[in-house]
């Protein structure tokens, strides 16, 4: 997404960081390993004006001498390298700009704000596929974005509309998912039941705190 928005991090040993202030819901630092420490998070991001936003990978660091406060916990999920268990209804790969102008929409609830977060950029990333559930009638149902990297497919960005059962979601990013690659991202509440009956487990806890 940063990429998408010309944005480039930096990568520390133990964290990455963005001297720019990144995108709406994602933060502008992300501690990699278990020792990191705070100053390795605080240390190269923006924090001129309130709303800098750290995640704290491991949920052990503590900001809030640095001026942040917790915005949510969740839990890492992961599933294993195969097929999906689940049969996965038709899906398509959104490809082109006034595609993902649609499903950006659907996404947002129609927050044309926060639907501006996909650029059409993401669309040229050969790492990044755009996952649709259509319905009959040509609306978007559902949708996530998949990440390839680090010998795993990050999941993020999951969605169901309409009432849409979110367990037709999973599997349709499932089924879009390489199969030889194991499938990773984060969920909380009932986001995080459905993805645990979508045949994921609990890989640990993470924090996300905010700047004043």
């Amino acid at each position: 997404m940063c990429r998408a928005h010309g944005l480039a991090g930096a990568f520390g040993p133990r964290a990455w960081t963005s001297p720019r202030r990144t995108p709406l819901y994602y933060p502008d630092a992300v501690s990699l390993a278990g020792d990191a420490t705070a100053a390795d998070v605080v240390t190269g991001i923006d924090l001129t004006a309130p709303g800098a936003s750290v995640k704290d990978s491991y949920a052990r660091l503590d900001l809030a001498p640095h001026g942040f406060r917790p915005l949510f916990d969740a839990t890492w999920i992961g599933r294993p390298a195969g097929p999906p268990a689940a049969p996965a209804a038709p899906w398509t790969r959104v490809g082109t700009p006034d595609a993902l102008t649609a499903w950006a929409d659907a996404w947002s609830g129609g927050d044309a704000d926060e639907a501006a977060l996909f650029r059409p950029a993401l669309l040229d990333d050969p790492a990044v596929t755009v996952v649709a559930l259509p319905g009959p009638d040509g609306r978007i149902l559902g949708g996530a974005v998949l990440s390839a990297g680090g010998g795993a497919t990050g999941v993020s960005n999951l969605f169901a509309a309409d009432g849409t059962d979110p367990a037709a979601v999973w599997a349709a990013a499932l089924a879009a998912a390489d199969p030889a690659l194991p499938v990773v991202g984060y969920e909380s509440g009932d986001d995080l039941t459905a993805a645990l009956a979508a045949g994921f487990a609990e890989l640990g806890p993470l924090r996300v705190w905010l700047a004043a």
